[in-house]
């Protein structure tokens, strides 16, 4: 129903014609996208759209230049989560999107906190790709959320290997800092799949949108748009330009990979990475298909796959 408005006032007939329904069919499918927040006027053409800004999964489909099928919940428990029940129920590209999510988490099990007005996002694929491939997803959606945002006026750079930042300029030597910036944006990665092939990749995103500062963790040196910007962003708009750009990326891997070192904070600065062998210090000079980092210890060059990277200070050069 969204794809067949999308085109410009559409009769009642032709759309029930279309669609394969009822013309009454089609008054319910009308009524149900005004009640999500999409404005749609009946004139003597027909019914056409004339207002998008309610944040709905019938809103951010509307328009949408992606592939995607949009999953949408005002309250969920994970994101991730949805995406996995989906991925279990033999779904593919889906897009599920939450306003609040009530048991969210980053990496390694820590808390992410969800309130709403954030972007809580979460793409289930089932790419033909072999599972070592898996962490170029993360780097092409790290990339996606840094153009998004970029887009809304706030400089944003990514932390290795799945934190966008928004930058607070190089620390000095006397000034130490764990990221270099303050944190917008965490990605978290999780698959199921073969020796040889993903069965299915979740590529999930929290990102602090229109949240109030005072809502965030102080502990947590973290942003959101809005504190940066002073007013809130279009989460509609936001959402569907991190979903349009994923998708371009998600095609070309390699390039994606190319693009987040563009965008890195991280290369150039000297760094300390705990790994599961143990830690890994010195300055990070580049980034690796399909994630790699890249590591001069000052006696070997190391590339790392895994671990929590702390930046120290910027590399000398």
């Amino acid at each position: 129903m969204v794809d067949a408005l999308a085109e410009g006032p559409v009769a009642g007939p032709t759309l029930a014609d279309r669609l394969g329904v009822s013309r009454a069919a089609v008054w319910n499918h009308v009524e149900a996208l005004r009640e999500a927040g999409v404005a749609v006027e009946s004139g003597e053409d027909g019914y056409v759209v004339t207002d998008v800004s309610g944040y709905s999964g019938e809103a951010i489909a509307y328009g949408l230049d992606a592939p995607f099928d949009i999953d949408y919940h005002d309250s969920v428990g994970s994101t991730n989560d949805r995406a996995r029940e989906l991925a279990a129920a033999g779904a593919s590209g889906v897009a599920v999107v939450a306003d609040r999510q009530t048991a969210s988490r980053g990496r390694l099990d820590r808390e992410w906190v969800s309130p709403p007005g954030g972007v809580w996002l979460s793409v289930l694929l089932r790419p033909e790709a072999p599972p070592a491939h898996a962490p170029a997803y993360t780097l092409a959606m790290a990339v996606a959320v840094t153009r998004a945002c970029r887009e809304t006026g706030v400089d944003t750079r990514i932390k290795w290997p799945n934190d966008v930042l928004v930058a607070n300029g190089r620390e000095t030597e006397a000034e130490p800092t764990e990221r270099g910036g303050r944190k917008l944006c965490g990605i978290l990665t999780e698959m199921e799949g073969e020796a040889d092939r993903v069965s299915w990749l979740v590529v999930g995103v929290g990102l602090n949108a229109n949240i109030d500062p005072d809502d965030l963790p102080a502990s947590a040196d973290a942003t959101s748009l809005l504190a940066e910007r002073g007013e809130p962003v279009d989460r509609r708009v936001l959402v569907q330009r991190v979903l349009e750009e994923f998708d371009a990326l998600a095609d070309d891997l390699r390039g994606a990979v190319d693009a987040w070192e563009e965008y890195a904070d991280t290369v150039g600065q000297r760094v300390r990475v705990e790994t599961p062998g143990g830690v890994v210090e010195g300055d990070a000079v580049a980034v690796e298909f399909p994630g790699a980092l890249v590591v001069d210890t000052g006696e070997e060059t190391v590339r790392v796959t895994a671990g929590d990277c702390e930046h120290l200070r910027p590399a000398d050069r």
